[in-house]
């Protein structure tokens, strides 16, 4: 059974027991992924801009997408398994050859990270 896919934004970032909670909807609903202390940490620095001393992995991903002219086109989060969240890392590339799209299975935290920081 496929779902519609609904566009949703992160509302919010609260420190939680066992890291961090991160709160993802739209106005009419929100669901919380539970993440690491050290993703939720970089997400809300990317949300924030905050400026880093050194790049982190996600600057140097998001890097390598802009040499290449990778843009992401989207982050889905497909199903909710065992109290595990999966994703989906949507990925465009333009250039004069055409238009290549890739879809890359990926940790919601790390498609969270990317597409903040992009």
């Amino acid at each position: 059974m496929k779902s519609e896919v609904l566009p949703v934004a992160i509302r919010g970032i609260l420190p939680a027991n066992s890291g961090c909670a991160i709160f993802v909807g739209n106005e009419q609903k929100v669901f919380v992924i539970q993440v690491e202390h050290n993703m939720g940490a970089i997400i809300s620095m990317f949300m924030r801009e905050t400026p880093k001393e050194r790049p982190l992995t996600h600057d140097l991903i998001n890097s390598i997408f802009k040499g290449f002219n990778i843009t992401i086109e989207r982050v889905v989060i497909t199903e909710l398994k065992n109290s595990t969240y999966f994703a989906r890392l949507i990925l465009q590339m333009q250039n004069e050859l055409g238009r290549k799209v890739v879809e890359l299975d990926a940790r919601p935290s790390d498609c969270l990270a990317l597409a903040t920081a992009h």
